[in-house]
């Protein structure tokens, strides 16, 4: 066996099962409400069912590594209009990837040269892809805590100049999971300094950047930051997104790696081996996707919603304030995170997850700890009845930390 397997940790909603599986029965009677994962819930929109539905011709062919031109042509030309850039070149510039979950996964194994001492700079909070992804490509997480008093954002400088040397590949997610913060224009340019002085290539997942609550202000996206910043070739920048949340397609497993042409032909190389093209019934319902963006306004109308419902009944028991963008709240917890979420599902059946199984512990702190994250992704009103349990909770002595675990 691959000795690599056994540095992976355990995956947080397993370690959540566990949690829970201590925990006290909740009252009978109280239906259960889930806001750990971010599993999106909305209908997927029938025009793209209905693509998918036409496109059944395609289950006869094998679909090509490339993937498909006019699935290519249709997300370069939505990165264009979405970001207010140039077109990016379909044939060198884009890679169509069975969501970015994988793509952001195989990416690793494709840039790491698994050398003694080779590092992977990693968003703390984060997606454990991301630590799963280096640690099998041979190289070891360094994890850069996000900050509170930067909006959880990254003190790019207080990362250390041997660290940086020894860097081959940096994750970013903007915005962020689970705080929903956008890296400023600012970020990117110290970012992209770096990443020409030390040599590293930037991974930006941007899976969460359609779902966002002012219309006019959509989240700014890595490579709209590198055209501002005059770096029109993308150079060490690959970005990668999804239909996933945006479109709540995630059974389709659709999305794109653009960028770095040299970048996208180095991952396409790996891939023509990984085996994973996008089948071509999955690319036409995907083209009807990336064109339609009707459907996208209504989802984030439907988010948007959620939060205004939920905030108020939220904010005067908890530290909890709107994100930027996503779909999550990251709220403070008045006791340690695990006990916090325990003892929630066992009085209310309220189910969220605990900050610190998000984080690794570095320079000292967890930044998840004493934090959870609630994934507004259930219907209106089972989020408006889950806010009112955890506010009643939270006034209740159940909060309180003391011996409730059972032996």
């Amino acid at each position: 066996m691959n000795p690599r397997l056994g540095a992976l940790h355990p995956y947080p909603f397993e370690r959540l099962r566990l949690l829970l599986a201590k925990a006290d029965a909740p009252p009978a009677g109280l239906a259960p409400i889930s806001l750990s994962i971010g599993e999106p819930k909305h209908a997927a929109s029938p025009l793209v069912i209905q693509a998918m539905q036409n496109a059944m011709d395609g289950l006869s062919a094998y679909p090509p590594t490339k993937g498909d031109a006019q699935l290519r042509g249709a997300i370069a030309d939505w990165i264009a209009r979405r970001y207010g850039i140039p077109r990016p070149d379909p044939e060198t510039q884009v890679l169509p990837a069975l969501g970015s979950r994988e793509a952001l996964f195989a990416f690793a194994q494709t840039v790491i040269d698994p050398v003694a001492g080779a590092l992977v700079v990693c968003p703390n909070p984060f997606y454990q892809i991301y630590e799963g992804a280096a640690l099998l490509a041979g190289a070891q997480p360094y994890f850069i805590n996000a900050q509170a008093d930067l909006d959880f954002g990254y003190d790019w400088n207080a990362v250390p100049a041997e660290t940086w040397r020894n860097t081959q590949l940096v994750y970013v997610c903007s915005p962020g999971n689970p705080a929903g913060n956008v890296l400023p224009l600012q970020s990117w340019q110290t970012l992209f300094q770096l990443a020409d002085q030390y040599g590293f290539v930037i991974a930006s997942d941007e899976c969460y950047s359609e779902i966002y609550f002012d219309e006019s202000q959509p989240p700014l996206g890595a490579m709209q930051a590198a055209h501002r910043l005059g770096r029109s070739d993308y150079r060490r920048l690959l970005c990668f997104s999804s239909l996933s949340k945006r479109s709540n397609v995630p059974g389709m497993r659709s999305g794109f790696v653009a960028g770095d042409a040299e970048l996208v032909k180095q991952f396409l190389l790996y891939r023509t081996y990984h085996g994973s093209a996008l089948s071509p019934v999955v690319s036409r319902a995907s083209v009807a996707a990336w064109n339609d963006e009707a459907h996208v306004a209504e989802n984030r109308r439907m988010y948007r919603r959620k939060f205004e419902a939920v905030v108020p009944v939220l904010q005067p028991v908890l530290d909890v304030q709107w994100p930027q963008a996503g779909f999550y709240l990251w709220a403070r917890t008045p006791c340690g995170d695990e006990d916090f979420a325990r003892r929630l599902y066992a009085a209310t059946a309220v189910t969220v997850l605990p900050g610190s199984y998000l984080a690794r512990e570095a320079h000292g702190v967890n930044p998840g700890a004493n934090r959870i994250r609630i994934a507004l992704v259930a219907p209106e009103q089972e989020c408006l009845e889950a806010a009112r349990r955890i506010a009643d909770f939270v006034e209740s002595p159940q909060s309180r930390p003391g011996p409730a675990r059972r032996p």
